[in-house]
């Protein structure tokens, strides 16, 4: 290995450093959802068992809230590592390989597969917008147009976290060093 393999790009590491920095504060905020999806299922719980007078709002509002706080999570779970993946053969590969195997898997689906999904989902939230359209799931009817945005701005979040992913990638078949977290980028 030559030692020009082993030179770090200040300006990628300075890249991967912001975006893993914004996934992790963004990451931080959208686990707070966490907090009024708690309440509102005690509170149903409460109203429904305790009182017997079960709301109208808490089955709209806890599916809305568990869904947003899933969908906008994925970036912070990529960025941490979380998602599942098959460790049958991915064990056995060196760090290069991995990389290799990575950063393919970036390019050729990974960003062609969010791009489809935020262009259907962002005319899905466009055309709700648009005629206001509201849930028939309860007597409630909340509108739908915030909860059909969420899948857009995951789409865009994952897209974001999914470049510092694949420079790191890039980084780990060129050197044969991984960049994890962080804490391990250092300029």
């Amino acid at each position: 290995m030559s030692e020009t393999t082993n030179v770090q790009s200040p300006v990628l590491l300075a890249t991967i450093r912001i975006i893993d920095g914004f996934t992790d504060r963004t990451g931080t905020v959208i686990s707070w959802l966490s907090v009024p999806l708690v309440l509102g299922v005690a509170w149903e719980v409460a109203s429904r068992y305790l009182f017997n007078a079960p709301t109208i709002w808490a089955y709209d509002a806890t599916y809305m809230l568990y869904g947003s706080l899933f969908m906008l999570g994925a970036a912070y779970a990529l960025h941490k590592g979380a998602h599942i993946r098959t460790d049958i053969f991915w064990e056995k590969f060196s760090v290069r390989k991995k990389g290799w195997i990575d950063a393919i898997s970036y390019v050729v689906f990974f960003f062609p597969s969010l791009f489809m999904l935020l262009l259907i989902s962002w005319n899905e939230f466009h055309y709700s917008f648009e005629i206001n359209e509201t849930s028939d799931q309860t007597p409630w009817r909340p509108v739908l147009w915030p909860f059909k945005f969420i899948v857009p701005l995951a789409c865009v979040l994952l897209l974001i976290q999914g470049v510092s992913e694949l420079i790191k990638s890039i980084y780990m078949a060129r050197t044969g060093v991984e960049l994890e977290h962080k804490e391990k980028v250092e300029i």
